[in-house]
């Protein structure tokens, strides 16, 4: 049954159960000029097709953000068809559907489409190179959508991490708390991206566009601001842990071939946000301040 028509206009989230659909629905909470609309897994999987075609009936949404997808990068290596349906074939459908109804759709990629090769940020027109099934899902996923409707926002992101689910924040705060030492790659390089600072650019950019203003479709990039290596962002979050009262381990660097992992990862993978910001005008705060907010959050978790 159909659900009665909104006031405000709809902006329907798929994936609420991830980092970003959790921040969204934050968002959704305090968010006047819209109504938004977070569905989990369970009641709309994008594998499921008529689950799909049910949501656009019932929510007639005026704007879809596709926050779900297949994440799990080692499992990738060996479940190649699991993460392109996820990733590639269910973004797809959520593409054709916006198309047919004439609304904008957004949808969220990796950094991870990128070889990793150089040492200069990646801009959204670079050639891409993914390394390992994980980017190659994604990047297809890049193509599928654009293939579907032009009018589609393709964020590429990285490194996201929050206060809810797994993520090496999270992971950090668990591990630290057991051991007296810890080796960390310092070799990889990326932007941490806080989710519910993307949340907030993605809301923000959906109201101007629901209220008349002209953005430039196609892929952008968004993460926070300031280059890092993991050894560099574990120091960060253990330096705050020590500040608040807690327990700091040894942390060293190891280089990525000491740590091997079914998937290989990029070894550089810095978004440059120029573009992003010059489109939307947005300000980004740096991943230290975003790192910040994260911890203050999750301060009752952290162990003395």
């Amino acid at each position: 049954m159909s659900q009665e028509i909104s006031p405000k206009p709809r902006i329907l989230v798929f994936g609420g159960g991830g980092q970003l659909g959790r921040s969204l629905a934050e968002c959704a909470a305090r968010t006047d000029a819209a109504e938004i609309i977070v569905l989990d897994r369970a009641t709309a999987d994008i594998a499921d097709v008529a689950a799909v075609g049910r949501a656009f009936e019932t929510y007639k949404p005026a704007l879809v953000i596709n926050a779900a997808a297949y994440t799990a990068v080692d499992k990738a290596e060996s479940e190649e068809k699991l993460a392109f349906e996820g990733n590639a074939l269910g973004p797809h459908r959520l593409a054709l559907h916006c198309a047919a109804a004439g609304i904008p759709f957004f949808h969220i990629s990796t950094d991870y489409v990128f070889s990793g090769e150089g040492d200069t940020p990646w801009r959204e027109n670079d050639p891409t190179g993914p390394v390992n099934a994980y980017g190659r899902s994604k990047l297809a996923g890049e193509w599928a959508v654009m293939s579907a409707h032009a009018d589609s926002y393709i964020f590429r992101t990285s490194w996201v991490f929050s206060p809810w689910g797994n993520n090496f924040v999270k992971t950090m705060l668990r591990l630290g708390a057991d051991r007296d030492a810890l080796n960390i790659v310092g070799d990889q390089h990326g932007c941490p991206t806080y989710a519910p600072d993307l949340a907030d650019a993605l809301v923000k950019i959906a109201l101007e566009i629901l209220a008349g203003r002209k953005f430039r479709p196609g892929i952008h990039h968004f993460s926070n601001q300031g280059p890092t290596t993991w050894f560099e962002f574990a120091s960060a979050i253990f330096a705050w842990v020590e500040k608040s009262g807690g327990r700091r381990p040894t942390v060293s660097p190891i280089p990525a071939s000491a740590y091997p992992t079914p998937a290989s990862r990029p070894a550089w993978s810095v978004l440059d946000l120029s573009g992003t910001i010059a489109e939307f005008g947005l300000e980004i705060p740096f991943w230290t301040d975003a790192l910040d907010r994260c911890l203050t959050s999750l301060q009752q978790d952290v162990k003395p």
